[in-house]
């Protein structure tokens, strides 16, 4: 399935210059939805992982149906104060100024496979401080998935030494 032709670019959203990558055409159409889900499952099942991690909120999106297809645990990485039990969590630069991700402590075993999953790869910042709470937990990255990636903006490279995958490149 041609993915890319189910996504909406919006050129100077949400800013002048900027050119959004607009997945909702893709979510509404049940048979494409379903088909990226199962295309990064099939992918990722030799992998063996064990759960699927996902920050908020579009990581959730695409993280809860991927753990379903893949038959493990999803597990939501959210902003601070979220969360209700106990959480660890990580520090990360924005463009201008500081956000934090948490978990729930309880959330990962140590050497649990873990896939990182989220809808878009662009700078790679939340997706390495999403890594990053994984390991903390003492929990194996086993790969990092995402409906995009903007190549051009060089996020695999801050994702290093860890296995990613992408069904759509710009």
């Amino acid at each position: 399935m041609d993915f890319k032709s189910m996504i909406r670019v919006i050129p100077d959203f949400p800013q002048p210059g900027v050119s959004f990558k607009d997945i909702t055409p893709l979510l509404k159409d049940g048979a494409a939805y379903r088909a990226a889900i199962d295309e990064l499952a099939e992918r990722l099942r030799p992998l063996g992982p064990e759960a699927v991690v996902g920050p908020e909120a579009r990581g959730f999106v695409i993280g809860a149906p991927l753990a379903y297809a893949l038959g493990v645990g999803f597990v939501p990485v959210r902003k601070a104060g979220k969360l209700p039990a106990e959480t660890v969590s990580v520090e990360y630069e924005l463009e201008y100024g500081y956000d934090r991700l948490e978990i729930h402590r309880d959330a990962l075993r140590k050497g649990q496979r873990v896939v990182v999953a989220d809808d878009l790869l662009a700078t790679g910042g939340t997706i390495r401080s999403t890594i990053r709470l994984v390991e903390q937990l003492g929990a194996h990255v086993a790969a990092s998935a995402f409906l995009i990636e903007l190549t051009y903006l060089e996020g695999r490279a801050k994702l290093a030494g860890y296995h990613v995958l992408s069904l759509v490149q710009y």
